[in-house]
């Protein structure tokens, strides 16, 4: 519907200005058509915006400048200035038909999407059989089949062994997952592997696919502040410009001694040099190819208004786990006190890969890779201590130093877990018979894009904090690793909510990101919510700003992308007000005449329009991440190739 409204708008624009040049060369040859030429495309040219203008005048009781320009087009037909009037009509015929173009081209990222989204999906009866169906009529338990190089239809989770889905719809990451039994699917998102089976989790309007598309389709039907400010604006300058104009050209008629026709031309050249169509063209154009540029880059505003309020961001604050850390701990420290080390590593593997705890999981995978032979152990969970694993005489046990051993720990290593423990890091050990014959250090690490982007906020001067539930001694550790301004630990999530709430008071614009329920009041209290887009429906849902992809770097893109769109939106509204100044006063000393008023008036129009569609260009810190990403992709292509030799 959009399109088709774009190309009759264009069609009629092209057509108004066919009329203009015919007409045009009958006037100089002396014919007598003309006026029926430009009055008839004066007719076609202006049709939609001023029907749009009277419609939106009665149903929303608000005036603009479509009438304005309506009404000076018929004035200056009525004092025979033809030429004027529909030079007057195509021109600003061309800059709503590029207003239409600027609008359609920043929604296209939504139609993109739409089309990646699957209709049909392959649905598999208890005898093995597949029907292919509207996903629409998906019901959750739904058993799938997903052929290789297809797109996941629905959301779901995953029953196969192992898949390989390229996420990059969703996230951006370009890098595909490798997923395992029970991780989830994201509909929308490409099966590279073989064909995989996957039970449906979500309904199809309840899928992180449809969420994006809501969301972009809602923000760009949200305006901001400016936008919004401008457009009752326009209502209130309307209506002055309404009285103005008849009193323009009554009192040079009867004090300053012009004639009617003159006292007249001048009225309707001041009704079209002062409609505001620039100045309402300022922020809406500007915001919504923001919006859209977010999108193809997987940031989502749910409003202009928040993108706005990016750009005057005081004090940033982050939750730690899952959004500066990456949520789950690894070993960061070994220390082995027997001479057989590879027979440790393969007992402490036989005996972790039996537990689902974080520490262990975060063991095998340091030391799966280093195994050497499987170890037959007789297992037991201890809950709260540790494991105890039984071979012959020998019994080996993993978990706090207490549990492990009934001897105190040796001097050396007393110190050495007391230097572990001050950096944070939770310590385990290994013992054989009561003895101790390794300890190791973990830690949840930062991810390196956290260290990046709360170097990127120091610089600009914005106050940097980070929020977490940790006791106080990892929140320091990793607020040390991270160079942050401040670190507040032990906090529930009503103290997260409070800590907020003052902030904003004192600071002014802050903003909060975060992944879990925990931090969702935080994050609905602060001035700007960000939510990670991998983490909880609820803390995604109170959001105001969404990262798709878990790249903090993302933050600084969207920070300078504000940054832009506030710079453009002054450079126009301030151009707007200037032309608009300097052709009044042209006007009211006979400097300019009507064509000229045309021209800079819708000039001007056309500039800021143009102007604003800058922001769907890349931004230069992008243009570097994109450098980061090949360098990546190509890494990951040679391990690929080397797998395959």
């Amino acid at each position: 519907m959009e399109q088709l409204k774009e190309k009759s708008s264009m069609i009629a624009t092209v057509i108004c200005g066919l009329l203009m040049i015919i007409g045009l060369i009958n006037q100089k040859s002396g014919g007598n058509i003309y006026p029926i030429l430009f009055i008839t495309g004066m007719v076609i040219g202006g049709f939609h915006q001023t029907k749009d203008g009277i419609i939106d005048t009665i149903e929303d009781k608000h005036l603009n400048v479509d009438l304005l320009m309506a009404l000076a087009a018929i004035g200056a037909s009525s004092i025979q200035y033809y030429f004027e009037g529909i030079m007057l009509t195509f021109i600003f015929s061309l800059s709503g038909s590029l207003e239409e173009f600027t609008t359609n081209k920043s929604k296209k990222e939504i139609e993109s999407l739409m089309e990646i989204q699957p209709e049909n999906a392959f649905l598999l009866n208890e005898n093995g059989q597949t029907t292919e169906v509207p996903v629409k009529e998906l019901k959750i338990g739904d058993t799938l089949l997903v052929p290789k190089g297809a797109s996941v239809p629905i959301d779901g989770e995953l029953i196969t062994e192992f898949a390989s889905i390229d996420e990059a719809a969703i996230t951006g990451e370009s890098i595909p997952r490798e997923k395992k039994l029970g991780e989830d699917l994201f509909a929308g998102t490409i099966n590279i592997g073989n064909s995989i089976k996957m039970t449906v989790s979500k309904e199809s309007k309840d899928t992180l696919f449809s969420k994006i598309i809501q969301l972009v389709d809602d923000a760009q039907n949200t305006p901001s502040k400016t936008a919004s400010f401008l457009s009752n604006f326009e209502n209130i300058y309307v209506k002055v410009v309404l009285v103005l104009v008849p009193l323009a050209i009554i009192l040079p008629y009867f004090f300053l001694g012009w004639t009617w026709n003159e006292s007249f031309y001048r009225g309707m050249v001041l009704l079209v040099v002062a409609s505001p169509c620039a100045l309402v063209a300022s922020a809406t154009p500007a915001t919504l190819a923001a919006i859209s540029h977010g999108a193809k880059n997987g940031v989502l505003f749910k409003g202009g208004i928040y993108l706005e309020a990016l750009a005057d961001l005081k004090a940033i604050t982050f939750d730690k786990t899952g959004t500066i850390t990456k949520g789950v701990p690894i070993v960061t420290d070994e220390f082995f006190l027997t001479d057989n080390k590879q027979v440790a590593i393969d007992t402490l593997l036989a005996i972790e890969m039996e537990s689902t705890h974080p520490l262990a999981n975060a063991v095998t995978t340091k030391y799966l890779p280093f195994s050497s032979k499987k170890v037959k152990l007789d297992i037991s969970d201890i809950t709260g201590s540790g494991m105890l694993g039984k071979e012959r005489d020998n019994e080996w046990k993993v978990g706090n130093a207490d549990f492990v051993s009934t001897q105190p720990l040796a001097k050396e290593m007393l110190e050495q877990t007391k230097q572990l423990q001050k950096e944070g890091k939770t310590v385990i050990y290994l013992s054989k018979n009561n003895e101790v014959t390794a300890f190791f250090g973990l830690l949840d690490v930062p991810k390196q894009d956290a260290v990046e982007t709360i170097k990127y906020f120091k610089e600009q001067g914005i106050e940097t904090t980070m929020l977490t539930g940790d006791h106080s001694r990892t929140a320091e550790a990793v607020a040390k690793m991270i160079d942050i301004d401040h670190v507040i630990a032990d906090c529930l999530p009503e103290d997260k909510t409070i800590f907020i709430k003052e902030q904003k008071e004192k600071i002014g614009i802050n903003a909060m990101i975060g992944d879990g329920v925990n931090d969702a009041p935080a994050l609905a209290n602060a001035s700007i919510g960000i939510a990670m887009g991998q983490g909880t429906d609820i803390a995604i849902d109170v959001a105001d700003i969404v990262l798709m992809k878990d790249d903090l770097e993302k933050l600084a893109v969207s920070h300078q992308l504000a940054i832009k769109l506030k710079r453009i939106v002054t450079q126009n509204i301030v151009f707007s007000l200037s032309v608009i100044a300097l052709l009044i006063i042209s006007n009211f000393f006979k400097v300019i005449n009507l064509p000229l008023g045309v021209i800079g008036h819708e000039g001007s129009t056309i500039l800021v329009i143009l102007n604003g569609l800058r922001m769907l260009q890349k931004l230069p810190i992008e243009k570097k991440f994109e450098k980061d990403k090949i360098k990546e992709k190509n890494s990951y292509t040679s391990l690929q190739e080397q797998f395959s030799n």
